[in-house]
C-alpha cells in the first residue's frame, strides 16, 4: 500500500526528483538552496527533452490531474511540473488539453544528471542578498 510517508521517502531516495535540481549557493557558514527548480535546468535541456517525447491523447481520467498522469507513466507524481512546463502549462486547473507531450524516462534521467547548476565563482560567494 502506497502511503503519504512511504512516498516521501521514496522522493528522498530519488534522482528524478526534481526538488534536487535547485540553485544552492555556499555561504561562509552556510548552503542555501532554492527549493524550486532552477528554470535554467529546464531551459538549457527544454529541446533535448521535446526530441526525445511521444505525445499522446490526453484521457478525460486526467484533466486537470497532471500528478495522475505522471504517476501513471513515469511512478513519480514529483514529475507533473515537468509534463506541465513541456506542454506550457503554467496551472493544473488549465491542464484541459487535447494531446500532451511527455519525455522518456531517459531523457528525464540524462536531465537530472546535470541537476546541480554550475554556478561560477561560487566559492567567492560571501552573502546571498534577499
Amino acid at each position: 500500500m502506497i502511503t503519504i510517508t512511504n512516498e516521501a521517502k521514496q522522493r528522498i531516495r530519488s534522482p528524478i526528483d526534481l526538488d534536487f535540481m535547485a540553485q544552492r549557493y555556499q555561504t561562509e557558514n552556510t548552503y542555501y538552496s532554492f527549493t524550486s527548480p532552477s528554470l535554467w535546468t529546464y531551459d538549457k535541456n527544454l529541446y533535448y527533452l521535446l526530441k526525445h517525447s511521444i505525445e499522446i491523447d490526453l484521457e478525460t481520467k486526467y484533466i486537470r490531474k497532471p500528478w495522475l498522469l505522471a504517476y501513471d507513466q513515469y511512478g513519480n507524481v514529483t514529475l507533473e511540473y515537468l509534463i506541465m512546463y513541456i506542454n506550457g502549462i503554467g496551472s493544473p486547473e488549465d491542464f484541459n488539453i487535447p494531446s500532451v507531450v511527455l519525455p522518456t524516462m531517459e531523457s528525464i534521467i540524462t536531465m537530472c544528471s546535470d541537476k546541480f547548476s554550475k554556478v561560477t565563482n561560487s566559492e567567492d560567494l560571501e552573502t546571498v542578498e534577499w
